[in-house]
């Protein structure tokens, strides 16, 4: 069967992966969140660890990791885990096949009827500038390397429903509630380039709920994502998650009743806050979803190698 494209399937799971996610310490401690100059999102940890080699190829007709690669999986999140106990705690594992270097991890929640899924993507490439190689990899295998980051993604989904099987779970099929994001191409031959308005959608959706004035570059709280509206968290821990969604909840009551107005605003012109749409949604939004936002500061900067990166400041 063909794979929906709002759909996330849960293709497989590890009991003893998610028994080491649960069994820590209750200390949320105290973590930063940046950004470096590609605009990846990373954590920054007091204490190093290092990543093992993970295999490269897999048949993603497979839906199930090989041991090799869950023998890996398991080493680095052996590290990291007891290291950051809040982001991974009340969270599952599972196995995505098509981008087996992004392990994801979910929760899932309920408000009214409406259902949310947090979804975690972590990020296992090599970052050149903020990890030291300890072996070399190879055409079949990831370096191992050494670093102070993980690098990940971390966001709220609305959801349609989800989808059981034989009484386990199979699938989560999002609720998309914005139409095809493909707007046109660019270029000749071989540099054409299809256009998508995904990043300007984010930047509207962001803009409408930020205080007026704040920047918060390469941080958009409010995403594009799925083709649906998405919150993307700076802060990780369970208590922080369950804060955050009614947000969400919120800005889908606002926004889904006026995508179409939105999206046609943007078809032939790239976002700005003097847009008419723009202007005159902005002025229904109560200051209750401004309010969070407030303490949020972007600090430029250069790291040890030289390098911009962002450091995001949240006190929410």
């Amino acid at each position: 069967m063909e794979k929906l494209l709002n759909e996330i399937r849960l293709n497989y799971t590890d009991g003893t992966i998610n028994a080491l996610l649960q069994n820590q310490a209750e200390n949320n401690g105290s973590l930063n969140c940046y950004y470096n100059q590609s605009e990846e999102m990373f954590v920054h940890l007091e204490e190093e660890f290092e990543v093992p080699a993970f295999p490269i190829h897999h048949d993603i007709e497979k839906k199930s990791p090989s041991q090799e690669y869950l023998e890996a999986l398991k080493t680095f999140l052996s590290q990291v885990v007891p290291k950051a106990p809040a982001i991974f705690r009340e969270l599952t594992y599972f196995f995505d096949p098509t981008e087996i270097l992004h392990p994801c991890f979910y929760q899932l929640f309920k408000i009214g009827d409406l259902l949310y899924l947090y979804l975690l993507r972590l990020d296992l490439m090599f970052h050149t500038h903020q990890a030291e190689i300890v072996k070399k990899g190879s055409n079949d295998h990831t370096p191992v390397y050494r670093t102070y980051d993980i690098f990940m993604e971390s966001d709220l989904i609305p959801l349609e429903k989800v989808e059981t099987r034989a009484g386990k779970l199979h699938s989560f099929v999002i609720h998309q509630t914005i139409s095809q994001t493909w707007i046109g191409e660019t270029g000749r031959g071989y540099f054409l380039q299809g256009i998508w308005m995904d990043n300007d959608l984010t930047k509207f959706f962001s803009k409408l709920f930020l205080p007026p004035g704040k920047r918060t570059y390469p941080y958009y709280p409010f995403s594009c994502k799925f083709r649906t509206l998405c919150l993307s968290l700076l802060k990780f821990a369970p208590e922080d998650r369950k804060k955050f969604l009614p947000l969400l909840h919120k800005a889908q009551e606002i926004v889904v009743p006026e995508i179409e107005t939105i999206q046609n605003s943007l078809k032939n012109i790239a976002f700005s806050e003097e847009l008419p749409a723009f202007k005159k949604l902005k002025t229904t939004i109560p200051s209750a979803l401004s309010m969070p936002w407030n303490s949020l500061k972007v600090v430029p900067y250069l790291n040890s190698r030289d390098m911009k990166e962002f450091r995001i400041e949240f006190s929410a």
